[in-house]
């Protein structure tokens, strides 16, 4: 690793066995499952990101609809600190690889060095141009979050490409009112689609917005369209694409799909070593639950690769028997926040 005018910055980083980028819901995961698993382990967060704008936690069994994502995420930080872990506020700019194959990472206030990285950025959803209401009021991302609470309800679907035109014709399952706005830009999708949706009942409303209403509770009441007509809608679905943070996950040579998500095996894992990704940064469904669960096999995957014990016959044989001095392998700080924990 390159040094400045001779000095080593690793010498001043803090030291850990795993190192998460992103505080969502598969980063914190896999950071409390390391952690309970007795591995030193941070989680650099800059904090937002989509879990942390739902106004209201749909579909995570045991979590109450009321809880907000904000909420959801406290509650989560806050277990892998009383575990043990170190949670961070920071955005990390830079991991570089070290000469001892770990890792360097650097950020505004924070260097760290790591034997392992998960990344758990997630992407940014690309938003149409305003007028438009107020996100998670009548703006929504995610049709398998929301779709339920729009039975019935006028619906919107927002823009010009194949995943527009096959949203609306889903939408359908839950209303008989959905309308395609493609906010006056040329439609994008196939022949082949456009038969699909000549053969559903869905309008395609090609005027831009001019204007919208709200209630008094800030939920969208309308739109009305630059010829002058005004739609009520309770609300609808944007999509214009997601923008994947994967920017240090190419740094790191991590190979990415043609989406533009980071390719893993089943456990998380990379093709580049010791670097593992979770969340909508790879993919699959963009579900708190489904990142959840990428979270805790990555962590249970490092858990296999890190953990002391049982030693190999080479070890054996090389350094003798395990004495009884040298267990657990746990190291003071998990031991110390593990024995807190026990007496609460």
């Amino acid at each position: 690793m390159s040094t400045t005018d001779g000095v080593d910055p690793e010498a001043e980083a803090d030291e850990y066995e795993v190192a998460v980028v992103g505080g969502g819901p598969a980063g914190l995961s896999a950071a409390l499952y390391t952690t309970r698993l007795s591995h030193d382990t941070v989680v650099i967060d800059r904090g937002g990101g989509r879990a942390a704008m739902m106004l209201d936690t749909h579909n995570v069994i045991g979590v109450p609809e009321e809880i907000s994502g904000n909420e959801f995420l406290q509650t989560a930080t806050e277990q892998v600190q009383n575990y043990g872990g170190d949670v961070v506020r920071d955005l990390v700019t830079e991991i570089e690889r070290t000469d001892d194959g770990r890792f360097y990472l650097s950020g505004n206030s924070t260097e760290i060095v790591a034997d392992r990285v998960v990344l758990g950025m997630g992407f940014s959803d690309e938003r149409p141009e305003p007028p438009l209401p107020r996100t998670g009021k009548g703006l929504h991302y995610c049709l398998h979050c929301d779709a339920y609470m729009f039975i019935d309800e006028s619906v919107y679907v927002m823009g010009t490409g194949e995943a527009t035109a096959h949203v609306a014709m889903i939408m359908l399952n839950f209303t008989d009112e959905v309308d395609i706005l493609t906010r006056g830009d040329e439609i994008e999708w196939s022949e082949e689609t456009q038969r699909l949706v000549e053969g559903h009942p869905v309008d395609v409303i090609h005027e831009d917005i001019e204007s919208l209403t709200r209630g008094d509770d800030g939920w969208l009441e309308s739109f009305t369209f630059e010829d002058g007509t005004t739609r009520e809608y309770r609300g609808g679905f944007a999509m214009y694409g997601s923008d994947y943070n994967t920017g240090l996950a190419t740094d790191l040579g991590c190979e990415l799909n043609d989406d533009g998500t980071v390719i893993v095996d089943d456990h998380g894992a990379t093709t580049a070593d010791g670097v593992y990704a979770v969340g909508d940064i790879t993919q699959g469904h963009n579900q708190v639950p489904v990142a959840m669960g990428k979270g805790a096999k990555a962590g249970l995957a490092i858990h296999k690769e890190l953990r002391t014990f049982p030693k190999s016959l080479d070890e054996l044989e090389a350094e003798g028997p395990v004495g009884e001095t040298e267990v657990p392998g746990v190291s003071p700080d998990i031991r110390n926040a593990a024995e807190a924990f026990g007496d609460d």
